[in-house]
């Protein structure tokens, strides 16, 4: 029972990275929670699916397609869609409608479905259409930045572009990197003093809020199917 995943870091900066993932005799997987919201196209039993998934702020348990074959998207932190807030998507999603195996619609238009070579493409037809647009100020506080505007503004705008505060995207991305260092061989103690955890436990809680997954699981590599791809490093 496991998910396969490949995953490709992407040049574009509408677009964090780029995933496949094949599901083999899984039914269910851990969920992780996660900061971007994303495309996401499937085929199952020769029918095509298409949705928009949305940032998640814990951990769940969800059920997969058996035997389904996913290419994601998954888009930059300060991106959103210009008719689905990404506030309304915060832990949840739209399934998409009138998807084929050659196109899909959205934003009242059709598409065509992309695979893993040709996502940025389909990206760069959604900007110029002016369906993916993004907030700058976000990208100018993620890049250590301090905007000319009070903090108040600077916090509802982050709210808005990513229905997440900045603390939030903080303690879930390196909740993510704890369990992929964890995965990847660094005892609790490395990740406690490499992530500026306060201590054991405080690194536990975060897991299982947001993993769903202990240390000694991470470690072992036990506790089933997880939406999180931890058995190969990132290529680029």
């Amino acid at each position: 029972m496991e998910l396969r995943f490949d995953v490709r870091r992407s040049d574009s900066p509408w677009v964090d990275s780029v995933w496949t993932c094949t599901s083999e005799r899984v039914t269910t997987m851990t969920s992780v929670a996660g900061v971007r919201w994303g495309l996401v196209f499937w085929e199952q039993d020769g029918r095509s699916y298409a949705a928009v998934t949305g940032p998640e702020t814990r951990t769940s348990t969800a059920p997969v397609p058996e035997g389904a074959a996913f290419t994601g998207i998954e888009f930059a932190v300060g991106t959103s869609l210009r008719t689905l807030p990404t506030p309304q998507l915060v832990d949840g999603g739209v399934e998409l409608p009138d998807t084929t195996r050659r196109t899909f619609r959205l934003d009242g238009t059709h598409w065509r479905t992309p695979d893993a070579d040709d996502a940025e493409a389909l990206v760069e037809r959604l900007v110029t259409a002016g369906t993916v647009m993004r907030d700058p100020l976000v990208a100018e506080v993620l890049r250590g930045h301090e905007p000319a505007v009070s903090g108040r503004t600077v916090e509802r705008r982050f709210r808005a572009a990513t229905g997440l505060t900045r603390g939030a995207v903080r303690q879930i991305e390196r909740a993510r990197t704890a369990a992929e260092l964890l995965a990847s061989g660094d005892t609790a103690a490395d990740v406690v003093a490499k992530l500026d955890y306060f201590d054991e436990p405080h690194l536990a809680r975060a897991l299982r809020t947001y993993v769903g997954r202990t240390a000694g699981e991470l470690r072992d590599r036990t506790g089933g199917a997880i939406a999180l791809d931890l058995g190969q490093r990132l290529t680029s």
